[in-house]
């Protein structure tokens, strides 16, 4: 039973501005081409993909309203074009997030293409990887308190006023730490101060225009670019769109629901093959297993070290891409029915990564206004947990919680234009729980010159690349050409999901092979 509201303020921390920087005024004037002085990037070994590929360092204003003020630094890679003849420009590459970095996606791109059988469409583009400002290996790279998210953690479901304000008090230490830090740099975190940053990047590269492709939240970083520097855009993909109407806290409630209908699809999917994994024949006996396992791990950590949230943590992933759905079923009933916690102590993040958990707030506080009254906050969520939106719900509360705190109230949120912004493909899967269906729909209405393709029942998060020839079929073929699908109501074109793929038979597959299976080798969307 989840606690009554608990009457707490929001605020405190160091002093920092108010003001954001300011979006609906326009483009900032441009920052002189200063060109660029490619290295060799860190790599962890010969075989590190890394090695073919380019990285530097390139300078941006903190404040792109002051061009010749105080600098920092974005880490940028490329992973060259070999096709001389039919050379498209610059590919940028997102990941998603807030927060995650994109290095290592310049050659990942490239290889993703390849491995769907589009090498030469890689090959026409120099594919640009980027960590945005704060994340990774730019400087500086945001961390508030890297023990913040180390097991084990209270119970994300406050079982009384006691744990909830447990977790406030948590929460708001947090923004605190992340303003006396970085109180000079979270002003400037918004979507748009680094849709200016990559086009400090585009000058220095001595591109006129360049391509996109984004996944999940790269969604929305793309639409931002295309909003203020339409007359630069290229070619765009975007895969896993994020809605931009409910920029950002409304996104949240979105997700409670749809990660609830996608982790019951696991379940049922698990009841399906009961005599592989023994953990009830039916979607509801399988989800009491589960809240059984869960409610034992606050008493006694699987492991020692996998209490309620982490094992939360764990398998949220198979709501995410049902690559998951073998392993993760395989590890819980290896410590269901056999008390060995080795599956899934191996799928534990010790403490995930501050710096991307710092980005994650920081970008999203600064972006748009939220909820300063936390019984908005408590208030919404058991609604939802009381609706039956059980899973994601209160875990997701306390993802983004710190924002309820921060130093200052972001905003106003920018309102995507996509009037002059050219033709571009959007891809959807109708079933994605991180960016669900309306979101593909709606940026769909925002940039009128798009083409939206729905991939039907795909579970799946951001599922280009990940082995549906008819997705990726389309998404070279624009690439190649700018070909884009005929416009229709609703959804341009549709495709179909791979049954292998959304429905995957741990009869024939290990858990190895099948997560080998799921398709790209690096994450999108969320940290």
């Amino acid at each position: 039973m989840v606690a009554a509201a608990v009457a707490v303020a929001a605020g405190g921390g160091a002093a920092v501005s108010a003001s954001a920087s300011a979006d609906a005024r326009g483009p900032a004037s441009p920052v002189a081409a200063a060109g660029i002085a490619w290295g060799k990037c860190e790599v962890t070994g010969p075989d590190d993909p890394m090695n073919k590929a380019e990285c530097a360092q390139v300078p941006v204003p903190l404040d792109h309203r002051k061009p010749n003020g105080r600098k920092i630094s974005i880490a940028v890679s490329r992973f060259k074009h070999t096709d001389t003849k039919n050379y498209q420009g610059a590919l940028f590459v997102n990941p998603g997030g807030p927060g995650a970095g994109g290095l290592a996606y310049a050659p990942a791109l490239a290889r993703w293409l390849g491995g769907v059988g589009h090498a030469a469409t890689a090959a026409k583009y120099d594919i640009i990887g980027f960590d945005p400002r704060g994340v990774g290996a730019s400087k500086p790279a945001l961390s508030c308190d890297p023990h913040y998210s180390d097991p084990i953690r209270p119970d994300y479901v406050p079982g009384s006023g006691k744990e909830e304000r447990a977790w406030i008090a948590k929460s708001k230490k947090y923004a605190q730490d992340c303003a006396k830090r970085y109180g000079w740099l979270l002003p400037h975190m918004r979507s748009t101060d680094a849709a200016r940053d990559v086009d400090t990047i585009r000058a220095a590269l001595g591109q006129r225009k360049i391509s996109w492709y984004g996944f999940s939240y790269g969604t929305y970083f793309g639409a931002t670019y295309a909003t203020l520097f339409p007359g630069r855009v290229h070619r765009m993909v975007l895969d896993g769109n994020v809605n931009p109407k409910t920029i950002w806290y409304d996104s949240q409630l979105e997700q409670d629901r749809a990660f609830e209908h996608n982790i019951k699809a696991w379940w049922a999917w698990t009841a399906k093959y009961d005599k592989v994994y023994h953990l009830g024949t039916t979607e509801k006996a399988v989800e009491a297993r589960y809240y059984k396992a869960r409610a034992e791990a606050k008493k006694a950590p699987i492991g020692g070290r996998i209490g309620p949230d982490e094992l939360d943590d764990i398998v949220l992933s198979a709501g995410y891409n049902t690559g998951y759905y073998i392993p993760f079923a395989e590890a819980l009933s290896r410590w269901v029915n056999g008390r060995d916690a080795s599956g899934l102590l191996d799928w534990l993040s010790e403490g995930g990564d501050d710096n991307e958990f710092a980005v994650y707030n920081a970008v999203q506080a600064a972006d748009a206004k939220w909820p300063r009254n936390w019984s908005k906050w408590h208030d919404d969520a058991a609604r939802l947990y009381k609706q039956g939106y059980r899973f994601n719900t209160w875990s997701n509360v306390w993802f983004n919680a710190p924002v309820a705190f921060w130093p200052f109230q972001g905003g106003p949120a920018l309102r995507l234009n996509g009037r002059n912004a050219p033709g571009m493909l959007l891809v959807q899967s109708t079933e994605d729980a991180a960016t669900p269906v309306a979101g593909g729909l709606e940026m769909h209405k925002v940039f009128p010159r798009s083409r939206l393709v729905f991939e039907v029942g795909g579970k799946t998060h951001a599922n280009t690349l990940n082995g549906n020839a008819c997705l990726d079929d389309k998404v070279a073929a624009y690439l190649d050409t700018g070909w884009l699908p005929g416009s229709r109501r609703g959804a341009d074109a549709y495709c179909k999901a791979v049954p292998a793929m959304n429905d995957p038979d741990p009869t024939s597959l290990s858990a190895k092979s099948a997560r080998a299976k799921a398709g790209k080798d690096l994450p999108v969307g969320r940290p």
